[in-house]
């Protein structure tokens, strides 16, 4: 039986956009093993001198100037790449990636960044007669994701939907499939045998994440150090080991009910041992949460993207935002408490209503409907926004 190429790109702008590529990826082969699907950062594959410095500067800016980030995404909101910021991309990309692209020979290319879907729209613009699907994996959608040379996009709700169409995407090159995760997110554990495969004691354990770039202010974690006796606290510093190495040797930490775990693949397991996820409201790790069925609370929203995250995720009742000290007691007193009374679920939030309409195989199973249907992914090209 032949396979089924699909080529699946990304950047390397924080950790979401590719997480989001390697789920897609992950959830073709599991629904279909005749698919075929590479992910790879296109910038890091094709500049990786130049990529590594562009990510660097831009991880910089967020973190010493959150509020800059936020100005400029407001400001190109409805706007998508500008025609000089096209040709500079087609510059430094199109021989390489046209290359690329002739010697993979994708029946499909899917862009989960914006900026290799900028790229790839302007080599269709230039003949490319590969399908090119768009996945959006915020609860927000820029404007810097549309093109009219798109020819599908994969959207998280109804309501990012309705903002395409308001920009003059048609509705018909829209589908509603939420944000994929990976399939081991698509089942759960139990929680007392996955603290015991992850070395943990059997208590109320709270997930504290910082992205795919450890941010996380050492405040937070000195905070909740407070609870070490009552309470397990497992902080996931993501590829930043070296805030990872600053809080292992942080004094007040060097407990066994606390644990510095750097980037590591297992976050299923870790979420199913936990009672309670303190995260930036990343599109990715929100998702991964909801599919999980675990309660949320949202720190320090980056201006923008994650701030349209966490009002989405607020709204339906699976997550809240973490504005003071007490907020943050008034929490851990509560899985303390409902650890001691053997219910270990929170029932504040809507988590359990919220989670049963959420399809986490759904996206991969659209894309792979449509890649071997024979009306599928070949002849969606030509159809345009």
């Amino acid at each position: 039986m032949p396979f089924k190429r699909v080529l699946i790109l990304s950047e390397g702008f924080g950790s979401g956009h590719t997480q989001a590529a390697y789920a897609v990826a992950a959830g073709l082969k599991k629904i279909d093993p005749t698919i075929r699907a590479k992910v790879l950062e296109l910038g890091s594959i094709l500049h990786p001198v130049l990529a590594p410095w562009i990510q660097g500067a831009y991880r910089l800016t967020i973190n010493t100037s959150p509020a800059l980030v936020g100005m400029v995404y407001r400001k190109q909101y409805e706007k998508p790449v500008g025609r000089l910021a096209r040709l500079a991309l087609h510059k430094l990309f199109y021989n390489h990636a046209s290359r690329f692209i002739e010697q993979m020979k994708p029946e499909l290319i899917i862009c989960t960044h914006p900026i290799p879907g900028a790229v790839i729209s302007r080599l269709k613009a230039s003949g490319l007669k590969v399908p090119l699907y768009t996945l959006i994996t915020d609860y927000d959608a820029h404007g810097s994701w549309i093109s009219p040379e798109v020819d599908r996009y994969f959207v998280s709700t109804p309501e990012v939907r309705n903002l395409l169409v308001r920009r003059g995407v048609s509705s018909s090159a829209i589908q509603v499939s939420g944000i994929p995760v990976h399939p081991e997110f698509w089942i759960r554990q139990d929680k007392i045998s996955a603290r015991r495969e992850l070395g943990l004691r059997h208590l109320p354990t709270v997930l504290v994440m910082g992205g795919g770039w450890g941010m996380m202010k050492d405040e937070l974690v000195a905070k909740m150090a407070d609870w070490k006796d009552r309470v397990q606290i497992v902080c996931c510093m993501g590829s930043n080991e070296k805030q990872a190495a600053k809080l292992r040797n942080h004094p007040d930490l060097q407990h066994p009910n606390i644990k510095i775990l750097g980037y590591t693949r297992n976050i299923s397991q870790w979420m199913d041992a936990s009672d309670l996820l303190i995260t930036k409201p990343g599109g990715m790790t929100c998702t991964e949460g909801l599919a999980k069925g675990i309660p949320m609370l949202f720190y320090e929203s980056l201006p923008g993207q994650e701030e349209k995250n966490r009002e989405y995720f607020m709204k339906i009742g699976c997550g809240t935002e973490l504005t003071s000290e007490d907020m943050l007691d008034f929490w851990l007193h509560k899985i303390t408490l409902e650890f001691t009374e053997k219910t270990r679920t929170l029932t504040p939030l809507k988590q359990k209503d919220s989670r049963s309409a959420y399809q986490p195989d759904r996206c991969a199973r659209t894309i792979a409907e449509l890649l071997c249907s024979p009306y599928g992914a070949v002849n969606l090209q030509g159809r345009r926004a």
